[in-house]
């Protein structure tokens, strides 16, 4: 079975970066894009960006323009966000999700990674 696997969180000052990766475990999987989303404590889980292994066409959250930036390395498998200017407002556990078509929901999900902004 394929897992997605989250790395690269952790604790920041507001103002820091940090990069996500998310990277497939297991068997070779057809994916058509992958998003980001995060989940606050009492909150829902929202929306953050996502990115099409094809064409590289990407959509953000409006929380996350000019901010983050969503990336992927076809060779690799592996898609990255980097987040600058960091706020305390995107602590989240930040998951990353797979979907198999353009209108298909997201079905295969990491585990997610913690990713604290302390002011």
């Amino acid at each position: 079975q394929v897992q997605l696997v989250e790395s690269g969180g952790g604790l920041v000052q507001a103002g820091g970066s940090l990069r996500l990766s998310c990277a497939p475990s297991g068997r070779t999987f057809g994916s058509y894009a992958m998003g980001w989303f995060r989940q606050a404590p009492g909150k829902e889980r929202e929306f953050v960006a996502s990115i099409t292994w094809s064409e590289g066409s990407t959509g953000y959250a409006d929380s996350a323009k000019g901010r983050f930036t969503i990336s992927r390395d076809n060779v690799k498998n592996t898609v990255y966000l980097q987040m600058d200017s960091l706020k305390p407002e995107d602590t989240a556990v930040y998951y990353c999700a797979s979907k198999r078509t353009a209108v298909s929901k997201y079905n295969t999900w990491g585990q997610g990674t913690q990713v604290t902004v302390s002011s």
